[in-house]
Order: structure tokens, then sequence, then C-alpha cells
């Protein structure tokens, strides 16, 4: 056996170990998650309010929350994302601006959470005045997502063969017609991962809000963008960190944990599913 052959083996095989602890890993997770969450699951847990300090009742107020910061973070983000993908693919110049903004969004990228929950309560909650409230929350979060989003909508932009632009534009169609009806349609399904990745980080994370939206305890569901709002993220945290009754509290944790991931799992499944059935359907 040459040594070619036995790098190739060794690599197969330490790929595989690693393949077989991450599953391994995950399944564990997953079923810790699983088997101390599924016993307070019901449907009075999914459709009732919380009462008793949070020892009894439900979480529906935390759903609805969760559900709304995330669809408005997402509304938000998304749009401001591929407009900001395609200056710097099409139009940004000079070089070293674009540069410097991509640099910039790599940074951000990188930036803990709790950065972002400390930005959004000086600038949204304190400098506008617009307070603890789901709007503060929404715009704190669409900040966070911003940078995945705005980076792997260029990288869906730029997988676009080049000569779907080049042929268009020698048709006779302007560089925004291109843009519009060429670059973007071929481009989505990729866009979508980059969408996917961020209804799950935006949907998940508890710093951000812990200063700009989320209330500790609530039995209302919002009635507008100046609400405060109870969150998943939140209500799990303050349910593990808060309170003297924890045989009452870990459990509807747990539960509210398994809520959460079964959301974020399902929104993940349909997007995969519509970019998948989008990637059949492209025609090259």
């Amino acid at each position: 056996m040459n040594l070619r052959k036995i790098y190739s083996v060794s690599g197969r095989f330490s790929m595989s170990l690693l393949f077989i602890f991450t599953t391994l890993m995950l399944f564990i997770f997953l079923g810790s998650i699983f088997s101390k969450g599924y016993k307070v699951l019901s449907w009075e847990f999914i459709s009732a309010a919380p009462r008793a300090g949070m020892t009894e009742g439900g979480i529906f107020p935390a759903i609805v929350g969760t559900f709304w910061l995330t669809l408005i973070s997402m509304l938000i983000a998304l749009p401001l994302g591929i407009l900001c993908a395609i200056y710097l693919y099409s139009y940004g110049k000079p070089l070293w601006f674009v540069n410097a903004v991509k640099l910039s969004i790599n940074t951000l990228a990188g930036i803990p959470s709790i950065i972002y929950g400390l930005f959004g309560m000086a600038i949204f909650v304190n400098m506008l005045s617009l307070d603890v409230s789901l709007i503060s929350g929404a715009l704190t979060l669409s900040v966070l997502a911003l940078p995945l989003i705005i980076n792997t909508a260029e990288e869906a932009l730029q997988s676009v063969p080049k000569d779907f632009s080049e042929a268009s534009i020698a048709l006779g169609a302007q560089k925004s017609t291109t843009i519009i009806r060429v670059l973007l349609p071929s481009a989505l399904p990729n866009i979508l991962t980059g969408a996917i990745i961020s209804i799950g980080r935006v949907a998940g994370e508890t710093a951000p809000i812990m200063f700009t939206a989320a209330t500790f305890y609530s039995r209302k569901l919002p009635a507008s963008l100046g609400d405060e709002v109870m969150a998943l993220p939140y209500h799990i945290f303050a349910l593990m960190t808060e309170g003297s009754k924890a045989d009452k509290q870990e459990p509807i944790a747990y539960g509210s944990a398994l809520v959460l991931l079964t959301m974020v799992l399902g929104i993940s499944f349909f997007a995969i599913a519509i970019r998948y059935r989008m990637r059949r359907n492209k025609q090259w």
C-alpha cells in the first residue's frame, strides 16, 4: 500500500469518525431536550397563558412574541440584505470602498450577540425613544441578521454563471432589468439558505431582546409594535435563572425549549423544501 493510499484511507476514516461523533452528539442533545420536555406538552401548554408566576399554565404569549419578533426582523433584514448584496456585486465602486464595506460586514458577523443587545438599547430604546418594545427588539434582531444575509446573498449572486448576465445585456436588457429578471431568480434558492440560517439565529437569540423587547411575565398578547412581548428564548432563560420553584419551572423550561426547537426546525424544513423545488425547476 503506497503512501497516497494510506493518506486517503486515513482521511476517510477520520471523516467517518467525526461524522459519527457529530451525529451522536446531535441525537444526545435532541434526546435530552425531548425526554425532559415532552412530559409537559399538551394543548393547554401551547394555547394558554402562564399563571402562578410561570409555574403553571402555558406559553402561548411567548410563542406569539417569538413569531412576531422573527417575522418583523426578517421582513426588515431580508430586503435590505439582498439590496446591499446587489450593490456590492453589481454597482460597488471603487474597489477600496467595497473591500472596506465587506470587512465591516465580516466584522459585524463575528460580534457577540450581547453587543447587539446593548447597541439596540442605546439606539432604539434610548436615543429613538422606542422604549422596550416589539419594534425595538425586531430592529435589533434585523441588524444582527444583516451580515449573514448580505454574505449569503452576495455568494448566491456570484454563483450565477456570468453568461446569463452577458446574454441578457447582449439582447438589449438594461442592467437593472438583468438583475431583476435574471440574477435574482437564479440566485434565489441560495439566498434562501441565508434566510433559513438567519431565521434560526434570530428566533433563538436571548441577549438582544433581553434589553430591547422581552418582558419577564405577561398574560397579554402584543397589541401594537410599541408593546413589550414575551419570547421563548428569554422565557427559558427566566425560568432557569429566576424564581424559587425549580421543580415546577425546570420542566416548563424544557418544554418551552422543545417548542422553540420544533418551530425553528419546522420553518427551516419548509424553507428547504421551497429551495429544493426551486432548484429542481431551474433550467441550466
